[in-house]
């Protein structure tokens, strides 16, 4: 099983070949929803063991707590470690090193869908550490975040989301996750989710998907509608991470021909006409990608009208983007050449 790392750009330590992309995608930082209440009597410490360079004690009763017999104190303490590992770097190592992995996953799994959420946002901040994603996975967090990412409250979904990227950083995690059913769910969060859960899907999947296992894991999960749908919504502020997903994904045959199958080439030479330089040259590229063995594609393209964009992009775009500009042009301007395996492949 190898993988397809995204030639052009990428995110997360690996370097764009276009300065201008590396905003496309954002890490998941820390969990950026509301702070939990704490109550009264809990609060004092809390803020003591934070502004102090101490707080061993406080993490090594507080892991004790995530054992106990009520669902209250298991909270009170779930949400305090998830608050001292959101707010101190520290303070993660030391709460994995207290033995906080395996009870927090177990309250993942919880009927208590405040408590499931509690267990899985701190377990976002713990994987914020690389020092612990190995520890989390090994220790069983997978089936469990998934769990969370198919039944808990939007918050829970939107930061098992970002926990199960996190541990995706590790290549051997990406085909474990993807054999544990997170992709359709998380095409769905991607689908369905508000704008926080969109991004934080997108990012995951972009991720996951540098594994072929994965792109034809999310091809068969109907990606391809979805990102076709958010690059024809350019009010969607989803168009750029929608499309590198795309890009990703085009390498294999199953999602080109998904590309054509959603209505994704008119869309594609849209974004050629009217997109940012950013969206012109990454769907060139998805583009090129698409038309390169398949005649049939490069017509439906040219008929679209792509080349007289292409052509105003060749004298703006990159020394990088010319190129795919320039060899697309071409291949639009003999839609009919090719070979016998090439027409072979043409669908209507």
């Amino acid at each position: 099983m190898g993988t397809d790392s995204p030639p052009h750009y990428s995110y997360m330590g690996h370097n764009f070949s276009d300065d201008s992309s590396s905003s496309a995608f954002s890490d998941c930082n820390s969990d950026r929803s509301g702070e939990f209440q704490i109550a009264p009597s809990q609060t004092r410490r809390f803020l003591i063991a934070c502004a102090t360079e101490n707080s061993d004690d406080l993490i090594h009763q507080l892991v004790r707590d995530l054992s106990s017999c009520s669902i209250d104190e298991q909270k009170q303490a779930a949400m305090e470690i998830r608050l001292l590992a959101k707010n101190k770097a520290e303070n993660r190592v030391k709460i994995a090193k207290a033995g906080a992995i395996k009870p927090l996953i177990s309250l993942i799994s919880s009927q208590d869908l405040h408590l499931q959420e509690y267990g899985v946002t701190a377990i976002l901040n713990l994987s914020l550490c690389d020092e612990n994603k190995e520890a989390i996975a090994s220790s069983g967090a997978v089936k469990p975040l998934v769990k969370a990412l198919n039944t808990g409250n939007s918050t829970a979904k939107e930061n098992a989301a970002c926990a199960l990227l996190r541990l995706s950083q590790l290549e051997e995690n990406k085909g474990i996750i993807g054999r544990s059913g997170a992709i359709p769910l998380l095409v769905n969060l991607l689908e369905n989710g508000a704008f926080r859960g969109k991004k934080d899907a997108c990012t995951a999947l972009y991720s996951l998907c540098s594994v072929k296992e994965n792109k034809v894991r999310a091809i068969k999960a109907g990606i391809m509608k979805v990102l076709v749908e958010l690059m024809a919504d350019f009010e969607s502020n989803m168009v750029d991470k929608a499309a590198y997903v795309a890009s990703l994904l085009v390498s294999v045959p199953e999602a080109r021909a998904a590309v054509v199958v959603e209505g994704g080439i008119p869309v594609l030479v849209e974004i050629v006409e009217v997109g940012t330089q950013r969206q012109k040259e990454i769907a060139v590229a998805i583009l090129l990608q698409v038309c390169e063995e398949n005649v049939a594609y490069r017509t439906m393209v040219a008929r679209e009208g792509a080349i007289p964009p292409l052509v105003a992009l060749s004298q703006s775009g990159t020394v990088r983007a010319k190129q795919k500009v320039e060899k697309l042009i071409e291949l639009l301007r003999q839609p009919r050449s090719g070979n016998l395996a090439a027409r072979m492949s043409e669908v209507s």
